[in-house]
């Protein structure tokens, strides 16, 4: 038995590894985003407005299996246990069981490691780039120049952190530059790469503009930066990352290959960091970190003997840790309002659908509760995102178009007492309202004369133009009674300051089919956006334009 272990030690880790990723894909929840995922796969696409395509690629090849949790996630648990597997080849391989050890105490390989959401691919070609990597620098011929070309593209097909891994992978080898092979796998790059470069292009660079311009911008605070190192900790252990971090900035690199590893740990934390001081950061966002971490703090570890008893100490008790989250993910423990009543997402979309029936149900300004609910439910669900929040891929899809003049309930989780009717689910209140002709129009476009305006006198003057789908048009014409404006928020970051009423109905807009002039004034002091909304009904104004950026205030 113990000779057997010995040698077949491997395949025993890498096989328990995936059953108990697929033990748990299937016996967990979905959280949220992983459903709103689930969604982009229902709408196949080269992009959206949020990421690339690839983590809709994957749940649809899982899902077209199973039509369940374990199909949701399938893709992503084989890739996980892919990504060990390909990390372990990139060290010096005399140690496996210090590996395993590692890999063991790494709380986010395992708990979010079979999730379906992008940074489960992200490691997988994160660590397969830095394999063609060692194999092009090796031996730079055409199969290994195509091959370093397809996981830079399927890299970026997945997340656009994709591009920090290969910036930082060049600038630590800057003789790549001048070798052609390098140039000619650029070429295969922007080859494969362009379906959605002209995604963005047809959808005037919305991603782009969102990420760099739009996100995360917030007045500073110092909890930003403290918050960002901390996570950076934990998401390395959570318990091992004081040991594993130390490890692997103190070890020195041996070859092309490590000191790509090395630039690339240290840039991922260091653009992180800079971005703490513009806004608050995701822990997640530094996750390709984690490649890096796992190959340099075992190359260190390796020859420092006497570092590897307290990691077996740490590692055994983080071991224990993730077995016991695991097990609270899978087991109905806890009251409504712990931490579990978050994962009671089955049973909260059958407590709604029991009030609503085969109705549609359009969330306010949650793309998470839409989605979750429309995977529970198997009944169509749209999220009406005021012009006051951030946009989703739900101001892009035709859910909206779809739900035009049928019966909705409108629901949400504030304002109850607003609210005609409410049910209580295992998650908390939810307030609902039956809507007899849903009349959003968030798919009509204003397009603003121009992107950047000047103040005059202390008010703004520019020309919108609408442009309307036929169905809407047909929709207001038929309905002229539904009540209808157009208004414009001034916005200072996410602030809403003020907000005007243009006069302008839908229903004119409909008809008359022309631009229109509009002057805002009196501005309040400290704005700088503009945006235009348009209210129906009773409901929060959708998003209808881009954003105008005003210079004077």
């Amino acid at each position: 038995m113990n000779l057997f272990f010995q040698k077949r030690h491997r395949l025993l880790f890498y096989s328990s590894w995936l059953l108990l990723a697929l033990a748990q894909s299937a016996s967990t929840e979905l959280i949220a985003d992983e459903a709103y995922y689930w969604v982009y796969s229902r709408f196949p696409a080269w992009g959206y407005f949020d990421h690339p395509p690839m983590i809709a690629f994957i749940i649809k090849s899982g899902y077209a299996i199973f039509n369940n949790e374990l199909g949701v996630r399938l893709v992503c648990a084989l890739l996980s246990t892919f990504t060990a597997l390909i990390t372990e080849s990139l060290t010096e391989r005399k140690n496996p069981f210090l590996f395993y050890t590692i890999v063991l105490s790494i709380g986010v390989l395992q708990i979010a490691g079979f999730l379906a959401v992008p940074d489960t691919p992200l490691l997988f070609f994160t660590a397969l780039f830095f394999y063609t990597y060692r194999s092009f620098i090796k031996n730079t011929n055409w199969k290994n120049t195509l091959l370093l070309a397809i996981a830079i593209s399927l890299l970026f097909y997945t997340k656009y952190h994709g591009l920090l891994i290969v910036l930082f992978t060049f600038l630590s080898n800057i003789k790549l530059f001048t070798r052609w092979q390098t140039w000619v796998a650029g070429a295969f790059v922007l080859i494969l790469y362009t379906p959605h470069l002209l995604w963005q292009w047809d959808h005037d660079w919305i991603s782009f503009r969102y990420h760099l311009f739009e996100s995360n911008v917030n007045a500073y605070k110092f909890s930003y930066t403290t918050d960002y190192l901390l996570g950076q900790i934990l998401l390395a252990g959570p318990l091992a990352g004081f040991i594993l971090l130390p490890a692997a900035f103190m070890y020195k690199v041996k070859s092309q290959t490590e000191k790509a590893l090395k630039f690339t740990l240290i840039g991922i934390y260091l653009i992180f960091l800079l971005s703490s001081f513009r806004g608050k950061v995701e822990v997640n966002w530094a996750m390709p970190a984690i490649i890096p971490l796992i190959v340099l703090s075992h190359q260190f570890i390796l020859v420092k003997i006497s570092w590897i008893k307290p990691l077996r100490i740490i590692s055994f008790v983080s071991f224990l840790l993730i077995i016991a989250v695991r097990i609270y993910l899978v087991v109905d423990i806890g009251p409504d309002n712990s931490l579990k009543g978050r994962f009671r997402n089955k049973a909260w979309a059958k407590t709604i659908a029991e009030k609503t029936g085969n109705s549609p149900v359009v969330f306010y300004n949650s793309y998470q509760r839409a989605s979750l609910f429309w995977f529970y439910s198997g009944i169509q669900s749209h999220s009406h995102n005021s012009y006051t929040d951030r946009k989703s891929n739900y101001n892009f899809w035709p859910t909206e178009s779809n739900l035009l003049g049928k019966k909705v309930f409108i629901a949400d989780i504030y304002g109850i007492n607003t609210f005609s009717d409410s049910v209580k689910t295992k998650k908390g209140w939810v307030g609902l309202s039956f809507d007899s002709m849903y009349a959003a129009l968030g798919n009509i476009k204003i397009i603003p004369g121009e992107k950047n305006v000047t103040l005059y006198n202390n008010s703004l003057t520019t020309k919108i133009t609408p442009e309307m789908p036929d169905n809407y048009r047909n929709f207001l014409q038929t309905n002229s009674e539904i009540q209808t404006e157009l208004v414009a928020g001034v916005f200072n970051g996410k602030d809403l300051l003020r907000e005007y009423k243009t006069g302008i109905t839908a229903q004119q807009i409909a008809k008359q089919n022309n631009s229109f002039q509009i002057q805002l004034t009196n501005l309040p002091k400290g704005g700088n956006e503009v945006r235009f909304g348009i209210r129906s009904k009773n409901y929060f104004p959708t998003h209808n334009s881009e954003t105008i950026h005003v210079i004077g205030l």
